[in-house]
């Protein structure tokens, strides 16, 4: 499910990109048939979808679907350069990161348009529409998923060191010290003499199982690791939250948060940055962590870990014990500006914007969580009757504790150049003084 998370930052191609509306489309001439083009980077997505064809295509006679799939290494290069070329797709899955860019070269076909002639609703999804609003006011994407993040944790672990998967569930946090959560994963912490965190004689230079996974990543939005922490304070990334003109990194809170995260590492309790070269559920897989804050994407994966009893429970409940708090992502569905099938694209979006469809296409697979709450009961059901309880993401969204991933402008260079900041203050080659110089850098990309 790991197209739920930000995407890395990749370059967009620095060209004068012609005007869509003198391109060449890449589907059918005619609103009345052809051939809708689709592209996603997400192989089980491009899997899943082809389920929802056969009922589309009978709906639409005349009308096919052809799905394509591209490495998301490649993908958005292989996006830019048809935009040029004049040979993109009809429609695609584009991730909120880009939002912005493609909007301002004008491949991007709104929507407002189509959904009030065909009186779709967009009441129908209960995340993500506020994503793809652009600065004009239009809606630009349907919601295609979304993500959030949950600790998982090792119930073995937990158990021998005398907690409950309640006690995890109930874990408090504040930035001051770290709240029972800071607690918890000292006392999980054990180190090569079998001495736990917070008992005499604890070695944290030598430690063989981490209370937690490392909080500290360069991710310039800490989706899955620092955010659902400094987000319960009521502190947000952007000022204002959507289309920001700054990243509030100078916040006090936010600065109080990032010196608690990175002492966690300072004192044995997580990794430091870049220790181990393996992912989050391989670590929770070995033993090396024994609580994980990781994407819903790897929920099935941390689930079917060899020999491993894996708890899922919701993120921290902040400084007032009661506030729970998660960025969710979404990815959208998007037409381009220069198809010369558009009627048609949409028809297909908004297809896979039915409860039916997304239904069907994420019990296809179980991996990656559909945009419409019926359609996620549908998965979550499944994926319990499999072992796989994903109630804590669906008791997030239902219960108001996620907020959007909202956009902003030029993402690929605030990835590129906030990142190696945060780098610098996790490994200590930075202090407190990197913040401001955060915030002001930040201003000058998103005026950019």
């Amino acid at each position: 499910m790991r197209t739920k998370k930000l995407i890395p930052a990749l370059a967009v191609l620095a060209v004068a990109l012609p005007l869509a509306a003198c391109s060449s489309g890449s589907g059918g001439d005619s609103a009345d048939g052809g051939t809708v083009n689709w592209w996603t980077w997400d192989e089980k997505q491009a899997v899943s979808y082809k389920e929802c064809i056969a009922g589309f295509e009978e709906e639409n006679p005349g009308v096919t679907v052809n799905i394509s799939q591209f490495g998301v290494d490649d993908y958005f290069t292989k996006l830019t350069a048809g935009f040029v070329a004049g040979n993109a797709p009809d429609a695609f899955q584009n991730s909120v990161q880009f939002f912005d860019a493609y909007a301002k070269q004008g491949q991007l076909e709104p929507l407002d348009g189509y959904i009030a002639d065909s009186g779709y609703d967009l009441g129908v999804f209960n995340v993500g529409v506020k994503n793809w609003q652009y600065t004009d006011g239009k809606q630009y994407a349907l919601p295609l998923d979304w993500a959030g993040s949950a600790i998982y944790f090792n119930e073995d672990m937990v158990t021998a060191a005398g907690y409950t998967a309640d006690d995890i569930a109930s874990m408090t946090w504040n930035p001051e010290d770290g709240g029972t959560f800071d607690d918890i994963a000292t006392h999980l912490t054990i180190d090569e003499n079998g001495v736990r965190g917070d008992e005499p004689g604890f070695d944290g230079t030598k430690v063989a199982t981490y209370g937690v996974g490392n909080l500290g990543t360069e991710d310039y939005v800490g989706q899955t690791t620092w955010n659902p922490f400094v987000s319960t304070t009521g502190w947000r990334l952007g000022e204002p939250a959507a289309w920001a003109t700054e990243f509030r990194y100078d916040d006090p809170d936010f600065v109080k948060s990032m010196e608690w995260v990175r002492s966690l590492s300072d004192r044995g309790i997580a990794p430091k940055l870049g220790e181990f070269t393996v992912g989050d559920t391989e670590q929770l897989g070995s033993g090396k962590v024994a609580m994980s804050s990781g994407g819903s994407w790897s929920a099935t994966t941390f689930a079917q870990l060899p020999g491993v009893n894996v708890g899922i429970a919701p993120t921290v409940l902040g400084p007032d014990g009661t506030t729970r708090a998660m960025m969710s992502n979404s990815n959208g569905n998007e037409i381009w500006a220069g198809s010369k099938n558009k009627e048609n694209a949409w028809k297909w979006i908004s297809y896979m914007g039915t409860e039916d469809c997304q239904t069907k296409a994420a019990l296809q697979s179980g991996s990656f969580f559909p945009s419409i709450p019926g359609a996620m009961d549908a998965v979550a059901a499944d994926q319990l009757a499999k072992g796989v309880d994903l109630s804590v993401f669906v008791d997030a969204a239902k219960n108001g504790c996620i907020y959007p991933a909202y956009p902003s402008a030029n993402g690929s260079e605030m990835g590129t150049t906030i990142q190696p900041l945060f780098e610098a203050y996790f490994t200590h080659e930075r202090d407190d003084d990197v913040f401001p110089e955060m915030a002001e850098t930040s201003k000058t990309i998103l005026a950019g």
